[in-house]
């Protein structure tokens, strides 16, 4: 048992960039640098071709919403993926959702532990489904619970988050591992001046920055409502990221005049993430809908000052690396005007140890206990 077979069945993969590729992305790393096998089963995506890693893709349609997700249709055709699939220790879904149970099905077929990990809170999305608010809510909390509890174990990345599913009826083994990031990568970056004229920020202003999709869920317009409510010439709000409601954001900036000091960056490279945290005055995080929040442990392993809005999940992951605020323009536009000027050592030195929980290799030890744990109970059994 000591090199593992882990099958990922994942509805959201490359070139999708999000919180959950990211994760599943940085597990998948941890796995394979211990000299587990690692197969990822994904939508296929047209014109996508695949960088590394061995992934096999499934047919898939378009979803009718503006989210870049695909329909996965429940076909594994091909005798060597099937084959694959009969040796695998472990099945790890990441959704609840046709390619969850796709890995349901086959865990159970033959005879192999199923985990899921809890990414996202489904009810929190409940806007991109054209139907009822309250009736689509009831829908996700009913198949979270019961897609949850055929599982073998549910990996959630905060108490927050075991507290929530305990609360919706999830009665099986929860395991709380929180999500890994690469540490020494994202405090790699270095303060750097001619990076912030070229965002715009000039001597003497303060750079504050978001990171993360431009969607309702998210909570961006928060942000620019708080800029605006500082009314403080100094500050300049930079979003990196890309998303479904970046017109309308826009749109709210120039209503309230802050186009000088509103910036959209687009999508940014993960290689240019670190001097670009490092480059902040502070990391501002308007979103209380995360069940982690991986870019608050990269801004943390980068030393940065963070403004959070005031949320469980967002407490539980920056303890005392953090300025927790209500999530509201005028606690937010007070909590903006404390923004330092400088780096002051001693916070940038307690969100680094903070971040250190959130490191890879620590991800990587518990996920690999919680397997074989898994393995050997099926086996005694």
């Amino acid at each position: 048992m000591d090199r593992l077979s882990v099958g990922f069945f994942t509805e959201v993969y490359r070139p999708v960039i999000n919180g959950v590729v990211a994760s599943v992305d940085a597990l998948a790393d941890g796995l394979r640098a211990r000299g587990h096998h690692v197969y990822c089963f994904a939508p296929r995506v047209p014109g996508y071709d695949e960088a590394d890693g061995p992934v096999f893709r499934m047919p898939s349609l378009p979803l009718p919403t503006r989210m870049p997700y695909r329909l996965t249709l429940p076909l594994v055709s091909r005798r060597n993926r099937n084959a694959i699939i009969k040796r695998l220790s472990i099945v790890h879904v990441h959704s609840p959702f046709i390619t969850g149970w796709m890995g349901l099905r086959y865990s159970r077929r033959f005879g192999m532990p199923l985990v899921y990990t809890y990414h996202t809170q489904l009810e929190a999305y409940a806007h991109y489904v054209p139907f009822e608010p309250n009736a689509t809510r009831f829908a996700t909390a009913r198949l979270t619970r019961s897609f949850a509890n055929c599982s073998d174990a549910v990996v959630v990345p905060t108490n927050a988050m075991a507290t929530r599913l305990r609360e919706l009826g999830v009665t099986v083994r929860l395991e709380v591992v929180p999500s890994g990031i690469d540490v020494e990568f994202f405090g790699s970056g270095r303060r750097d001046a001619a990076l912030r004229r070229r965002l715009g920020v000039r001597d003497g202003e303060r750079l504050l920055l978001y990171v993360g999709r431009l969607a309702k869920e998210k909570n961006v317009e928060l942000l620019v409502a708080s800029l605006a409510r500082a009314a403080d010439p100094s500050l300049h709000l930079v979003l990196a990221g890309e998303g479904p409601d970046r017109h309308g954001i826009e749109q709210l900036g120039q209503n309230l005049g802050l186009q000088p000091r509103l910036h959209f960056l687009g999508a940014v490279p993960r290689a240019k993430l670190p001097a670009l945290y490092a480059s902040a005055d502070a990391f501002v995080m308007p979103s209380t809908s995360e069940t982690q929040g991986l870019v608050l442990a990269e801004a943390m392993a980068a030393g940065a000052y963070i403004v959070a809005a005031d949320a469980a999940t967002n407490r539980e992951v920056l303890g005392r690396a953090a300025s927790v605020a209500p999530p509201t323009p005028g606690e937010f536009a007070a909590a903006f005007k404390d923004v330092p000027l400088s780096p002051i050592p001693h916070v940038a030195k307690t969100a680094r140890h903070v971040a250190a929980a959130f490191s890879l290799v620590r991800q990587t030890d518990r996920m690999l206990d919680l397997y074989r744990s898994l393995v050997r109970a099926r086996r005694i059994a």
